[in-house]
């Protein structure tokens, strides 16, 4: 039962929302219009991919454990340093760059009658101005120039409302390479040459936007992505023009590329800066020890120092080479550490390498690192940037651990060189033979050869440092470079149809769905016997106010609904006994159309040559005779009778002169009290009085939701017609009213009675097909046969 109800339910919502298929239908083309319109004037987008693979040259070579690969995938930590790069790559000062490289802040359109044409390569005229890259940067203007000869031309700046010059009113046109004056300086406009050259009659718009709004747009048109794990990186693009999205993501990866490559050189660049500088301090101590070394020669006639060699023990010549590479690294040590306390540098960066130890090598190198990261951030970001905080505060926990490892090292160098010199002195005191002056040479020599070694090794380290410099490669290495395949991916032309469709379908649907669930009136049959458990006993169409009761010879949809009225009617008194049918006519409330109803009721009865009497009850609001006899009312009526005894049941009937089948029994005079006067056993007098007089007796009586006027007379009922008035009567009102009335069986053989459905309403209705009266197409038949 519960399907078929929902079955039912949705036959009823697709016959209600076929049953406006005109708005739909317009609904329908206007939203396919409007696509059709978008993709004639839509501009389509293009899609731009490039595929890159980053280097991760800071990821650890341990292999990592089991858990780390279960927990977080084998190039996890790479990932993270992906990351970083692509945010780089995303960053307005990378955007700018490619901006200002491509001039992307200057567009060309070609304008049109309907639409205009974007150029982006080989444009008709060139602009060159005289003002600074930095003032076009920010300029936002707009010129439109008209072609009137091949070297003249017409412009004018913001859309014509002001002019490049005032000459230019009077029609004047500039030529081709004029210098023209504008409000952010000089330019000259040539033009294009070749298949390129500009149209004459052609109007073209030139638009100079400011860069910084030509990065928030291209920022938000790029893509990056990338896998966990994975250390290739793709780019997209989409623009309405391919080329230009090709050349953008070229140019990103190439600013990229340059953007480490510097990187990196300054780090190569404070090591050969700090080694020249001791280069300079070296060479000129060695200087002097060769101009001592002379002039000790010249004094003591030092001549023969080759033959003398062989006085020196092999022992005293490995203590001294190991004297000469201890007192090199204490040397270095005060000039790292001289490098290191220098406030004023230009960078932070430190010389790599310069002292042979494995700890201080690896602090050294750590520290350069974060000092390029920090440096990144700085060109996007500020010295408050919480990022840049924590990397200098590292930096300084580095430098403090750094100095410490020096001073370290040089305690550690300075009591190993003091232990050599001791066992150098105790091999030297076995040359007791040798002549003072000699030793005093040899002191000297020796000197010599600590800074010979000493300026030997900076010139290798410097050596290494331009090779190096040289030996730089780009982080990125394109695998795919900026490609289209020069289809169009939006607008989309089956999805845009497809969604006009379906927005063309859900709002007047959606409209009518969600009207009809606000919607609490009757329409249909179906709406009144949800929510009413009482008998149906039919419904009258909907009629014009000139049509107000049906006339004997009458084949409209209204009389052939009170004939199939006037049927149900006799089919459930069949059983009873009394002489006349008494039928009560009551609705909710007023406007309902009871008296209506009851007049075509008795009018169509009394067609069938039965007798019908019709009794007014409604005393406080009457309109039987307004329906039967216009305007006219009777000086008697029911109440005239209840009030006064003398009055005869017989006087307060009215004859219809045009029919003998229908009495009347009028209202009367309104009296003061209507339910008072009801309740007079007169009323059941007349009843019985005109039980056997006439085969139908019907009454048309107050409404039951307003008053209690018919309850006071329900008892005299065979039958209680309740009208409903379609499109008019609140549900609930109706529930509230009608329902209690069955239940509690207050009104006798209660029925229903849909009064002013709409013919054809949502499918229901009157379509008899009887439309033209018969009688007159047989008499004109007959006409022609005489």
């Amino acid at each position: 039962m519960k399907s078929k109800s929902a079955n039912n339910e949705l036959k009823e919502q697709i016959e209600l929302i076929l049953s406006h298929w005109v708005l739909i239908s317009l609904s329908l083309i206007i939203a396919i219009f409007l696509a059709y319109t978008y993709l004639r004037y839509e501009d389509p987008k293009y899609n731009a991919s490039a595929t890159i693979k980053i280097k991760d040259e800071k990821q650890s070579q341990k292999l990592p454990n089991l858990e780390d690969i279960s927990s977080k995938g084998l190039f996890a930590n790479g990932s993270n340093q992906i990351l970083d790069e692509i945010e780089v790559i995303k960053s307005r000062s990378l955007m700018t760059n490619v901006i200002k490289n491509l001039n992307l802040n200057i567009e060309y359109f070609a304008q049109g009658q309907i639409k205009e044409k974007e150029i982006y390569k080989n444009p008709p005229v060139k602009l060159n101005f005289f003002a600074s890259d930095s003032v076009i940067h920010t300029v936002d203007t707009t010129l439109f120039i008209k072609i009137v000869s091949p070297s003249k031309f017409l412009v004018f700046e913001d859309d014509g409302k002001s002019l490049i010059e005032r000459d230019n009113a009077l029609g004047k046109a500039y030529n081709f390479g004029d210098r023209l004056k504008t409000s952010f300086g000089d330019m000259i406009i040539v033009p294009n040459i070749g298949r390129h050259a500009p149209v004459i009659g052609s109007n073209l718009r030139v638009t100079i936007v400011p860069v910084r709004k030509r990065v928030n747009s291209y920022q938000r048109k790029l893509e990056i992505s990338t896998e966990t794990g994975s250390s290739m990186v793709k780019l997209d693009m989409q623009d309405n023009i391919p080329e230009r999205a090709i050349d953008i993501l070229n140019e990103i990866i190439k600013e990229y590329n340059n953007d480490v490559i510097l990187d990196k050189e300054s780090v190569i660049k404070v090591t050969s800066d700090f080694i020249n500088n001791r280069l300079q301090v070296v060479s000129k101590e060695l200087e002097e020890v060769d101009f001592t070394a002379e002039q000790l020669q010249k004094q003591n006639k030092l001549t023969a120092l080759g033959s003398q060699a062989n006085l020196y023990l092999e022992s005293e010549r490995a203590t001294e080479n190991k004297i000469n590479a201890t007192s090199n690294t204490i040397q270095l040590i005060d000039y790292l550490r001289d490098e290191i306390k220098q406030k004023n540098k230009s960078s932070d960066l430190l010389p790599p390498n310069i002292i042979e130890d494995a700890n201080i090598s690896q602090v050294t190198k750590t520290h350069n690192e974060l000092v390029a990261q920090r440096d990144r951030y700085l060109k996007n970001s500020s010295e408050k940037n919480p990022i840049v905080i924590n990397l200098n505060n590292q930096i300084d926990a580095l430098k403090q651990n750094l100095e410490n490892s020096l001073n370290n090292l040089k305690k550690s160098s300075e009591i190993t060189l003091t232990n050599l010199n001791r066992e150098d002195a105790r091999i030297r005191g076995q040359l007791y033979s040798a002549p003072t002056k000699q030793r005093q040479f040899r002191d000297i020599e020796r000197q010599q050869g600590i800074k010979e070694s000493l300026y030997l090794y900076l010139l290798e380290k410097r050596e290494e440092s331009a090779i190096r410099l040289g030996m730089f490669s780009p982080n990125a290495k394109i695998i795919d470079k900026g490609y289209s395949s020069y289809r169009s991916v939006a607008p989309n032309v089956m999805l845009t149809y497809l969604g006009a469709i379906l927005f063309g379908l859900a709002i007047p649907i959606g409209f009518i769905y969600i009207k009809s669930l606000l919607d609490n009136k009757i329409h249909k049959k179906e709406d009144l016997v949800k929510i009413l458990d009482i008998p149906y006993l039919g419904d009258i169409p909907k009629t014009s106010k000139k049509d107000k009761v049906v006339k004997k010879v009458d084949y409209s949809p209204k009389a052939e609904a009170f004939r199939i009225l006037r049927s149900n009617i006799d089919f459930l008194l069949s059983d009873t006994s009394n002489k006349s049918k008494k039928l009560f006519v009551t609705s909710t409330r007023a406007q309902e159309g009871k008296s209506h109803t009851s007049t075509n009721l008795a009018l169509s009865i009394s067609y069938s040559e039965k007798s019908v009497l019709l009794i007014e009850t409604d005393i406080r609001m009457p309109k039987i005779m307004e329906y039967i006899n216009g305007k006219e009312k009777s000086p008697k009526g029911l109440t005239d009778y209840i009030a006064d005894k003398s009055i005869k049941p017989t006087d307060i009937v009215i004859k219809n002169k045009e029919n003998e089948f229908l009495d009347i029994i009028p209202s009367g005079t309104i009296p003061p009290n209507p339910s008072e006067l009801l309740m007079s056993d007169r009323v059941g007098d007349l009843f019985n009085y005109f039980d056997d007089k006439y085969d139908y007796i019907i009454v048309d009586t107050s409404a039951v939701g307003l008053v209690s006027d018919t309850m006071l007379i329900s008892k005299y009922a065979d039958m209680f017609i309740y009208v409903v008035s379609a499109n008019n009567i609140d549900k609930r009102q109706l529930v509230h009213v009608a329902q209690p009335l069955w239940e509690e069986n207050r009104l006798p053989r209660m029925t229903l009675l849909l009064n002013g459905i709409i013919s054809g309403n949502k499918g229901y209705g009157y379509g008899y097909g009887y439309g033209h009266n018969p009688t007159a197409t047989k008499t004109s038949i007959f006409k022609k046969g005489n």
